[in-house]
């Protein structure tokens, strides 16, 4: 009979550890998430910065009814993404201590609130993760993966992943029109601007191609006139800011024209530009048909629009946040960001280019 030592039934278990997490990598698809507020599930909790959503009434409707760090009153974009693919969890924020072991393999979310395309975007909230240092934890991710599972296994979760990145809206918001006569407008015209943001961009995504990532959902900005905060501060008889949205107009179809570029250049569909600045347009132009009493009206905040300041337990706050297309001045509300990922996941052409999410799986299922 087989007498087995201590050190030999170590061994076993780390074995049968390893193989279980190789099989688990091998049969679910991991989501990476990047960029700025829309995006972050808590990884600014961990910094010292002004550019938080750690309090009150932030995440009244999250499942647990606490505040996360989510720019939100419950869930945002990527957690909604996760539900539709069928993620056992949203990817825990990077800076979470509880991501470890098995829980690395769903993913990983490096957004951080504030940051931008450009580096000098958000100075004013002080201390953020800004998109290199992003993609230098994802770096860092993909070596404590491949310690766990090996470095092929690692790659193909990589390769294999779904990764979504939201940039833009505060290199406008929180940088070019930030103050008047601004650094970056009094240096650049806002078209020059534009085609500045859109090259630099574009190093960002060569960059996060080199890591690895084949299939990326890049989300143009919404319509950045429109935003509580903007109707507050700038409208001129309750419009949306032509300014702005000037900015957006330019930005979005220079955007999607830069992904095809690449997409030929690498000679596959790895980037899948999303429309959001359509996707918004729907529900803000016509409020009612999408089940809201405004898009005008932040469900948190003070002053006109309930647009200025922060959303915080001093805030007027309505009762109902499913009627409101805004939950605070910037973001829009969980069900907004559920009629987003809704044309995400199905939208046509005028939403999803080249394809919807939908079809990106179907494709990928007879892989």
């Amino acid at each position: 009979m087989a007498i087995f030592s201590m050190g030999d039934h170590i061994i076993l278990f780390l074995f049968l550890l390893v193989t279980s997490l190789r099989i688990r990598a091998a049969e679910a698809r991991a989501f990476f998430v990047f960029g700025d507020s829309l995006v972050d599930s808590g990884n600014n909790n961990y910094l010292v910065t002004t550019a938080r959503a750690d309090s009150p009434p932030y995440g009244i409707d999250y499942p647990t009814h606490k505040p996360t760090g989510r720019f939100s009153n419950g869930l945002n974009i990527a957690d909604i993404i996760s539900e539709n693919i069928g993620a056992s969890e949203p990817p825990l924020p990077y800076l979470d201590p509880a991501l470890y072991g098995p829980r690395l393999l769903v993913g990983a979310n490096f957004a951080s609130a504030g940051v931008g395309i450009l580096n000098d975007t958000g100075v004013q909230f002080v201390n953020i993760i800004r998109i290199y240092q992003q993609l230098q934890n994802f770096q860092q991710y993909q070596q404590r993966v491949s310690a766990m599972i090996g470095p092929r296994e690692a790659k193909g979760l990589v390769n294999q992943a779904l990764v979504l990145i939201t940039l833009g809206g505060n290199d406008f918001v929180n940088n070019y029109y930030l103050v008047p006569y601004s650094l970056r407008s009094r240096q650049f015209a806002l078209p020059t601007y534009v085609k500045y943001l859109i090259s630099e961009y574009q190093k960002i995504l060569n960059r996060l191609y080199e890591l690895g990532a084949r299939k990326v959902i890049v989300t143009g900005t919404g319509p950045l006139g429109c935003v509580p905060a903007e109707l507050a501060t700038r409208s001129r008889n309750g419009e949306c800011s032509p300014e702005l949205q000037q900015a957006a107009a330019l930005f979005n179809p220079q955007l999607i024209r830069i992904l095809q570029k690449m997409n030929s250049q690498f000679g596959s569909t790895v980037f899948i530009g999303a429309n959001t600045q359509q996707m918004n347009n729907d529900f803000i132009t016509n409020p009612r048909a999408y089940g809201f009493v405004t898009s005008k009206v932040a469900c948190c905040g003070q002053g006109p629009n309930n647009g200025v300041g922060l959303c915080t337990r001093f805030s007027n706050l309505c009762a109902n946040r499913d009627i409101y297309a805004f939950w605070d001045a910037f973001h829009p509300s969980e069900k907004a960001n559920r009629l987003i990922v809704q044309q995400i996941m199905t939208g046509s052409i005028k939403y999803m280019n080249p394809m919807n999410l939908s079809t990106i799986l179907a494709q990928d299922s007879f892989i």
